[in-house]
Order: C-alpha cells, then sequence, then structure tokens
C-alpha cells in the first residue's frame, strides 16, 4: 500500500495537516474519539508504545522449521493466521543481515501479512496483484503459489514497480510478470481472467501514523478530511476497474492500510451496491481479527454483511492496522480465455548455444527451451503459465537469467537468487558472519582455490549472488546498487 500523498497519479490540491512533532494530529484524533467511543482511550495509549517489527520467511527457500533453528534473531509467532510471520522482539536489525540480501525472510508489518493470507493464492491459479510495490503483499502471494500458476504484479509508476521487480528478485520467485500499466490498461488487455485480484489500494495512510512517529529520521504525516474523501474517490474508481478482471468465481480481495470508515467499510459498500454479482465473504477469524463496522456507513449504504470484513487495529493487534474485504463473483460464466503467444521473443540458435554453454558448464537445473524469451540481449525463463501482454509496459517477463552480448552469456543476479545448491555445478559457501561475507557483500574480491568460472557465492547454504573465480581469486559480481558501504557486522552493534 502507498499513502495517497506519495503517488502523482492523483492530481489533488489540499492544505494538509502536518506532524511537527511526535504526536498524531489533533483532528485525526478527535475523529478517531468520535469513532471507537470507550476504545479511544486504548487505541490512543497505543501510540506511546514502538510498532513491532515483523518478518515472514520465504517458505520458497526453506521452512518455518529450518529457519527457526538458523535465526540469530529473538523471535515470536505473530499469530496462528500466519504460520511464516514472526516478531523481531530482541531490538535486532534483520534488514542489515546477509540472511535478508539473500531472500531469506521479508520485512513486513504484521497486520500487512493478514492481507495476504486472506488473499489465500493458490498453486495454478492466475492472480493479478493491482497495485504491488515495494512487494510485500506480492512475495506473501508468490510463497503461496509455490511457483506454479502465474502471478502478475504491477505498479502504475514505473520506478516503483522497478523496486517491486529488485525485491522479487530477492524472493527468487520465477513464476512472476512485472507490469507498469494504468488500470484501465490492465482492463482492456486481460478482461475478467483472474482467479484472485488482490487491490491493496493507495490511501490516506493513518495505518502508517505510528511507524512515522517513532522513525529516527522524522517523517511528515499528512492528513485531512478532505485527503480522506478524495482517497474515497479515486479507491472506488480503482475497485470498480478491478472488477473487471475477476473471472465468475473469482475471488476479489481490497485492502487499506488506514482506519477512515469512507475508504473502507463505505467504498466496500459502494462497490457492493454497483456490482451485485459480487459478494462478500467470511473469512476465518484469528485473535485480534475485528469485524468490520457497518453502523460508521451512511444509512444509504449501511449493510451488516459488512461485518463479514476485517478491521485490525494497534491497540487489539500486534501491527500498525488494516481494513481487508474478502468478496467473491457469484454469477455464473465461462472464463474468458486469455492469449500467451510470445514467438516473436524466441531466442536465435546463436543465442540458444551461447545460453547452453553456459549452462551446461555451470549449472545443473532444468530449463525448459520453450519457455525461453530473448528481449533486447536479455535472457528470461517465463512462467510455465504466460500471459500475451500486447502494449502494456513490462519490468520483468519472469525470471531474468542473463545477457547475450558478443556472443557471450553472463548471469544475472536474479538467477543467482533462485538457485538452490543442487541447481549448481559449484558453489563457495561462507558463513554469515565471515570475513568473506562482509568482503563479498561490499564488492570485494575473496581469494578461494579452485576452478576458473562462474559460481554462486552462499551465506550458510543461500545463495548471495555470483562469483567469478580466477587464478584462484573469486571476482566480485555482486550488484553494484545493492553493495554494503561498510562492514555490515558493524550495522547490527
Amino acid at each position: 500500500m502507498t499513502p495517497l500523498h506519495d503517488i502523482t497519479l492523483f492530481p489533488i490540491h489540499i492544505n494538509f495537516m502536518s506532524i511537527t512533532q511526535k504526536t498524531p494530529p489533533p483532528d485525526f484524533l478527535a475523529k478517531m474519539a468520535r469513532l471507537l467511543g470507550d476504545e479511544f482511550a486504548q487505541f490512543k495509549q497505543s501510540y506511546s508504545e514502538p510498532p513491532a517489527v515483523g518478518l515472514r520467511v520465504n517458505t520458497l527457500k526453506l521452512s518455518v522449521a529450518d529457519f527457526n533453528i538458523l535465526s540469530p534473531f529473538a523471535l515470536k509467532a505473530v499469530g496462528a493466521h500466519e504460520p511464516a510471520g514472526f516478531l523481531v522482539t530482541d531490538g535486532s536489525k534483520p534488514g542489515s543481515h546477509p540472511y535478508h540480501a539473500a531472500g531469506l525472510y521479508y520485512l513486513q508489518e504484521p497486520s500487512a501479512m493478514v492481507v495476504g493470507g486472506l488473499v489465500a493464492a493458490q498453486p495454478g491459479e492466475l492472480v493479478l496483484d493491482f497495485a504491488a510495490a515495494p512487494g510485500g503483499k506480492t512475495t506473501h502471494l508468490a510463497a503461496q503459489m509455490q511457483g506454479s500458476g502465474l502471478l502478475l504484479a504491477n505498479d502504475i509508476h514505473t520506478g516503483r514497480a522497478r523496486l517491486l521487480a529488485e525485491n522479487m528478485t530477492r524472493w527468487g520467485a520465477d513464476n512472476t510478470l512485472i507490469t507498469s500499466a494504468e488500470p484501465a490498461q490492465l482492463a482492456t488487455q486481460f478482461g475478467p481472467i483472474f482467479d484472485r485480484v488482490l487491490v491493496d489500494a493507495p490511501c490516506s495512510g493513518e495505518g502508517m501514523l505510528r511507524k512515522l512517529l517513532f522513525a529516527d529520521k522524522h517523517g511528515s504525516f499528512e492528513w485531512s478530511e478532505a485527503m480522506v474523501l478524495a482517497c474515497s474517490r479515486r479507491q472506488t474508481a480503482v475497485l470498480h476497474t478491478a472488477a473487471e478482471l475477476v473471472k465468475p468465481g473469482g475471488r476479489l480481495v481490497y485492502a487499506t492500510c488506514t482506519f477512515s470508515p469512507e475508504e473502507d467499510e463505505a467504498v466496500t459498500a459502494q462497490f457492493l451496491r454497483d456490482f451485485p454479482q459480487f459478494a462478500l465473504i467470511d473469512p476465518p477469524r484469528f485473535a485480534g481479527f475485528s469485524a468490520g463496522r457497518p453502523s460508521w456507513v451512511d444509512d444509504a449504504l449501511a449493510d451488516e454483511t459488512l461485518q463479514k470484513s476485517v478491521r485490525l487495529w494497534p491497540h487489539q493487534f500486534p501491527g500498525e492496522g488494516h481494513f481487508i474485504a474478502v468478496m467473491q463473483r457469484m454469477d455464473d460464466g465461462k472464463p474468458q480465455a486469455f492469449g500467451k503467444s510470445f514467438e516473436f521473443h524466441r531466442p536465435g540458435k546463436k543465442e540458444l548455444a551461447v545460453w547452453w554453454a553456459f549452462a551446461q558448464e555451470f549449472l545443473r537445473m532444468e530449463v525448459a527451451e520453450e519457455r525461453l524469451l530473448l528481449v533486447n540481449g536479455r535472457l528470461y525463463l517465463l512462467p510455465e503459465m504466460a500471459l500475451e501482454t500486447g502494449r502494456l509496459h513490462l519490468i520483468r517477463y519472469g525470471l531474468l537469467l542473463g545477457e547475450i552480448r558478443k556472443g557471450y552469456f553472463r548471469p544475472d543476479h536474479a538467477l543467482a537468487l533462485a538457485l538452490t545448491p543442487e541447481d549448481a555445478a559449484d558453489m563457495v559457501n561462507f558463513a554469515a558472519d565471515s570475513d568473506e561475507i562482509a568482503a563479498y557483500w561490499q564488492g570485494l574480491d575473496v581469494p578461494n582455490a579452485g576452478p576458473d568460472g562462474w559460481l554462486p557465492v552462499a551465506v550458510d547454504g543461500f545463495v548471495l549472488g555470483w562469483g567469478k573465480r580466477v587464478n584462484g581469486r573469486l571476482k566480485n559480481h555482486y550488484p553494484r546498487g545493492l553493495r554494503k558501504t561498510r562492514d555490515w557486522r558493524l550495522e547490527t552493534e
């Protein structure tokens, strides 16, 4: 989710109320007091408590049980609703650990984990994350799908879509297409073909307030009632477009990280009135899950079924707050067929020969030749289930294997992060706290004896990136933009 004021998609000009000290805006508190009544004191008290630090284990790379054995952090399970989710309880900085760079977990606010859990994507499905950047919920859906089916992740802003691609690279998923397109372009290109569509809508971001209050570098929280209403109008329009992409029997999940009923129950109620073929379904309930509030909606839209939506409050749940509505398309109908031809991007014989020469020497993974795609010298491995994307702006066509230039193949970081030890002909492995990992992560070469050639560099058995061994020295091929400027071990002290 992205707060509305961070997105140029929405041309809104409002005089905002900004935080100038570490307290919530008075008008925001007054509104919450009116809504919550007797609960307000607990709600307000939650803003004096630091936000929880959460991480979700990447079950594409290791089991939760194995991560518990490996983890250097003190962890507490977030709850039965998310078996792979944990709270970090010892003040550690998991984002500064090489396990994070190797994609073993995603740092995610605990209530945001609930959204992916309620989408409940299944292997083999066609799934759309409508506004996906920076990618937390996308990684969750990818883990649920276990590499089977197709996950289309979109963000309207190209820069944010590239950040999404970077996070998905670290996750190691190979069944994802990433686009940067307008909502209407997606609806026109695909129509109602998706089993599940997630709309994690841009909103006023009230659920991000506590994180801003406790941030080391003080930020601003821009809030006004006018902004809330502007968000509501835009969310309604986005949700209407998303409905055009859900196949009969499919599910549409609407989520925000805000508390305002104008953006939550009211948007949901208006959508259900405009699209009677959709109905709210009652998802599983766990500790800390609160029901939606029909009484907070105008009488013209009030409907007791709004209680089937889920509210997460910072005074009731170990997170910052979310609203989630799970809706199903109930009408009968045959799902629309979808095209999947990429024939004009198939690599030629020369390019295939270059790839296979590299793969046979340095890899032990099976790659189906019919899934290979060559775009501007970049070789991709398409997901098994592919979509014809027409004129949409594609950021990533699947798994980027590498580049072919002048008869030479250079492997990409994305390929490294998708490898297991069994996929490589050779691999060099170092302990997380070793001098070698500290040096490698900074972009330095490392002494290493053995045959010359490309090989993955791993941290405790999990690939971190590429190295190229030359004359007993491991040349560093870790991406420059991801390198540490100093020994990572100093950042965690």
